[in-house]
């Protein structure tokens, strides 16, 4: 399996418009976050999980020729402002697009790509296939996935595990039945926004805490935001099994 950083940053992205920090206005290539979102490559297939307004940038720079299917974790529009860009995909692919999300977040596609459900399609519109999913495994072309039921203040979420790889974008909160999902992972990627408390996210403290608890091999950090402060000075809170992701970053597991 490899696992490849689309994007690491908050809902704005970092540098934030406008915004004149030090993190904004850093020339370390670790501190230019684009939206959150992850590429899997696993037993042959491909898989984004969120698709935001930064995709079509993201898997041009990754050069990803190949997509199986498009995992949505929620119903954000950092995480589905992109959708419409697989259209490339179903040319290439000659192929609807397989979308798999939970029944809140179809509702939310149709009302937001509502020429993509159209029973009267504009020509070269994108075409997808709609799986409803659930907090119960599925499977995607014979790979194995666990739905992992977190709340993002009070928004249900959905995170993922795929063999050893445990990925939660997006929350605040994880119950004791669900942590029972992520034990045993050798790689948790969890969300921390910054270091201040947060009202829907984990901040640094709180996603250090609950790596801790959980005891992955090895955990990254994302959905960053520029108040975490830059990359090289965050870092060195960070105890030794665990990091701040960025932009580009492949784990090879």
């Amino acid at each position: 399996m490899i696992v490849t950083f689309l994007g690491t940053g908050t809902s704005q992205g970092v540098p934030v418009i406008g915004c004149g920090c030090e993190v904004c206005q850093s020339l370390d290539y670790r501190d230019k976050r684009l939206r959150t979102s992850v590429h899997i490559a696993v037993e042959g297939k491909s898989f984004v999980i969120d698709s935001g307004p930064d995709f079509r940038q993201q898997v041009l720079r990754e050069r990803i020729h190949k997509l199986d299917a498009l995992i949505f974790t929620h119903q954000h529009k950092d995480h589905t402002a992109g959708m419409d860009d697989v259209r490339s995909y179903n040319f290439k692919q000659q192929k609807d697009m397989p979308i798999y999300a939970k029944a809140e977040v179809i509702e939310q596609l149709k009302r937001e790509y509502a020429y993509v459900f159209s029973e009267v399609k504009y020509p070269g519109t994108p075409s997808v296939e709609i799986h409803e999913i659930e907090n119960r495994p599925f499977q995607i072309e014979g790979v194995n996935i666990t739905p992992i039921y977190v709340l993002h203040y009070k928004l249900p979420v959905f995170g993922f595990r795929i063999k050893d790889f445990t990925y939660i974008t997006d929350t605040n909160y994880i119950d004791d039945k669900e942590k029972e999902k992520i034990i045993g992972s050798e790689v948790l990627v969890l969300n921390a926004l910054q270091k201040e408390k947060h009202i829907s996210h984990f901040n640094l403290e709180e996603a250090i805490a609950m790596v801790e608890e959980l005891k992955p091999k090895k955990a990254y950090f994302t959905h960053i935001s520029h108040k975490m402060g830059t990359h090289r000075e965050a870092s060195k809170e960070l105890p030794d099994n665990m990091e701040l992701a960025y932009d580009g970053l492949k784990i090879h597991m």
